[in-house]
């Protein structure tokens, strides 16, 4: 007999306690490999696959896509051992009333031999619903849930998922007003969706069943993790703030001549990137943390500098390892790979975690100043305006320079305004003379 594994959801990352199922990869009853990805889910932090430890046949799967599951949960199990095979290829499917008892080989056998182990078996459709899960191992039939009550002059309400009565309950939304999509009437999650987002006719409306007041969206994912960080800097973190203007003509210009010369292009926030590190290396006190159990304030030897980046699925902050160790053109490569690994949502949890300083560049929203919410638990941010032409005092005549705001937010608890001014007018100094920075290498 097989020895039947279950594999539970594992820890994904610093601090994530559980994760909401994007997408199941197999099915019951399809052969998976050891370290096969079997589900997708979505953290606080990134989208992640998850590969099985087993190799085997999988005999049962447990959630529902959408649904969230705590860290440890059951995710999968697997039977695992030489009799594993035979035995899935007995189990029978689940059949639609009334359908052939034909059966259909597992992923990876049978006259197509060109399949791969991961892709999904086809299942038979029962009503426009997902065949019911069934366990390759012998297991009693699954029971349909419970019809709804019985409409008054009519028969039961056509709802069988469990989450689309859950929907309709959280949202006040009588089932027995809609009329299903599905086959024979029945009534799917797009339908509920649909008379959620629809105006509730004025015929309809009634003291007794109000119509839910604005759009509810879940704090959850993301957003949450976001809005729980901020908030946790806000309610810990006694930040300041300081900002300066400063003439960023001069390094403009030195961009410009260093792309001339061919090669890799190198972007304003790597050189932005390249002037925090040197200040930090001048004033350690900003990156550093503060240790409230201890009662310490920790400087870190090391800049792991963040880096604000705005995707689809929210605000991400991607963290640039030993930025200190690069050159301006290591720094830009490196931003670009993150940022196109948060737009495409594939970042790891490692790549959000860990930063001691960050860099949040505003101006591409068209804005000049910020008073950015430090990023827990580092000691400071620099907030970058956007850079535009202005009527600017140079050399003693009026000119129209290139300016931009700089600003920085700072934890009052792990230095004075004496320090937070002195590492933001070092920055403006090299912004203003990139000169400047080549004297201190």
């Amino acid at each position: 007999m097989p020895q039947v594994m279950e594999f539970k959801l594992p820890d994904l990352g610093e601090g994530l306690t559980e994760a909401e199922i994007v997408r199941w990869l197999v099915a019951v009853g399809d052969v998976v490999a050891v370290d096969q990805p079997v589900v997708e889910v979505e953290t606080a932090k990134a989208m992640v696959e998850v590969p099985c430890p087993y190799g085997g046949v999988v005999t049962a799967r447990f959630g529902e896509e959408g649904q969230e599951l705590p860290v440890g949960a059951p995710l999968i199990t697997v039977a695992v051992g030489a009799a594993a095979l035979p035995a899935a290829e007995a189990a029978p499917e689940a059949e639609s009333p009334g359908s052939a008892k034909e059966p259909r080989p597992l992923i990876g056998y049978g006259s197509d031999h060109s399949r791969s182990a991961r892709r999904r078996r086809v299942r038979p459709v029962t009503a426009g619903i997902a065949a019911p899960v069934v366990p390759a191992v012998a297991a009693p039939p699954v029971v349909p849930a419970a019809p709804a009550p019985p409409v008054a002059g009519g028969g039961p309400v056509a709802v069988i998922s469990p989450l689309v009565r859950k929907l309709a309950k959280d949202n006040g939304l009588d089932l027995r007003a809609l009329r299903g999509s599905g086959p024979e009437g029945l009534i799917l999650r797009a339908d509920v969706e649909a008379a959620l987002r629809a105006p509730e006719p004025a015929a309809a409306q009634g003291p007794a069943a109000p119509a839910p007041q604005g759009e509810r969206i879940p704090l959850k994912g993301v957003r949450g993790a976001v809005a729980e960080k901020l908030s946790r800097s806000r309610r810990e973190i006694p930040d300041a703030t300081c900002w300066v203007d400063a003439d960023a003509t001069e390094l403009m210009a030195a961009r410009a001549a260093m792309n001339a010369v061919g090669g890799p292009k190198i972007s304003v926030l790597a050189l932005l990137a390249r002037i925090c590190t040197a200040a930090l290396a001048r004033y350690p006190e900003l990156n550093s943390t503060v240790d409230l159990a201890a009662g310490e304030i920790v400087r870190l030897p090391g800049v792991h500098l963040g880096f604000a980046a705005q995707t689809d699925r929210g605000l991400m902050v991607p963290v640039v390892r030993d930025a200190h160790t690069r050159n301006p053109e290591s720094l830009s490569a490196e931003f670009a790979r993150l940022t196109e690994l948060a737009r495409a949502g594939k970042l790891a949890p490692s790549d959000l975690t860990g930063g001691t300083f960050t860099l949040n560049n505003y101006g591409v929203f068209g804005v000049d100043g910020s008073t950015p919410i430090i990023n827990h638990p580092e000691a400071a941010m620099l907030g970058v305006g956007r850079i535009m032409p202005k009527p600017w005092v140079h050399g003693g005549e009026l000119a129209v320079r290139q300016v931009v705001q700089l600003s920085l937010t700072f934890d009052h608890r792990v230095c004075d305004g004496g320090t937070a001014g002195g590492f933001l007018r070092y920055v403006a100094d090299c912004v203003e003379s990139p000169a400047v920075l080549l004297r201190t290498l």
